[in-house]
């Protein structure tokens, strides 16, 4: 199923022990960059066809971040579930068990599945370390694939992707968002990630396309929740507000569970 929509040479077994390597020598965390991800013809239709902003339903706007996103394939571009389908195939799922050694990855049809994301002017995601499960199906979250969809993109646009050490003492690795450009990388505590406030010509907007892998949970595999992250750079006021947020967050969201009020909200921040 992957075949057409992939990038042939992506899914070639016999391609995948360079890959592999690339990846697993990668720093500060296991990481693999592919260029020309998708064939050609989607990846233009995947542009040419990008909901807009306002049509996506969920609304990221917080001390730490500024984004939209959103996972309601019936209303877009059939392009959109032709991508979901490829990256969900056979083929895919065993080329990524072959680059990263995990086996038995798979994706899911919910929120913590496939998606998109977009930013507009000013735009960002503070560093963060991404939640570990999607407790509402037991799974344990693995690997995350992002495919950047921005054409004309220019470097002093920004928005790159950072991937900090775990100490959160440097900026590794720098990833453009550019055209049709993915990206995967383990999820643990070992890959903070996020991107700075973008700066963009009206009409323009930080696009790309999100799947996330999963495995049962091993023995001794617990859930963690997200959690942002402060760079050496931001001010003092930020951090203290960075850590008091994120302390709070995760102690109501236990009280709430804990007497029944509500679920947790599980969606993602990438």
């Amino acid at each position: 199923m992957g075949q057409g929509v992939i990038n042939p040479k992506y899914l070639d077994a016999s391609f995948a022990g360079a890959l592999k390597d690339a990846y697993e020598n990668a720093k500060p965390c296991k990481y693999l960059v592919m260029e020309d991800f998708f064939n050609e013809e989607i990846a233009n239709d995947l542009f040419a066809h990008f909901p807009s902003i306002d049509d996506l339903n969920v609304k990221r706007k917080s001390l730490n971040e500024d984004k939209s996103e959103d996972y309601h394939f019936d209303r877009w571009h059939p392009s959109f579930s032709k991508v979901r389908e490829a990256v969900a195939s056979k083929d895919w799922s065993d080329q990524l068990s072959r680059i990263t050694g995990i086996e038995g990855l798979h994706t899911t049809t919910d929120a913590l599945g496939s998606g998109v994301h977009q930013g507009k002017n000013g735009s960002y995601v503070d560093v963060h370390i991404d939640v570990n499960m999607n407790p509402k199906l037991g799974l344990w979250r693995r690997i995350n694939l992002l495919v950047y969809l921005n054409k004309n993109w220019k470097p002093e646009y920004g928005g790159a992707l950072e991937l900090w050490n775990k100490e959160m003492t440097e900026c590794v690795t720098q990833v453009p968002p550019t055209f049709n450009t993915a990206v995967i990388f383990y999820t643990d505590e070992n890959s903070p990630h996020g991107y700075k406030k973008i700066t963009i010509p009206e009409g323009e907007s930080r696009k790309s396309f999100y799947t996330y892998f999963y495995t049962k949970p091993e023995k001794g595999v617990s859930y963690r929740d997200s959690k942002f992250v402060s760079r050496p750079d931001d001010n003092a006021a930020k951090k203290v507000a960075t850590g008091i947020k994120e302390v709070l967050k995760v102690n109501g969201k236990k009280l709430l569970k804990a007497i029944g009020i509500k679920d947790l909200d599980f969606q993602d921040k990438n």
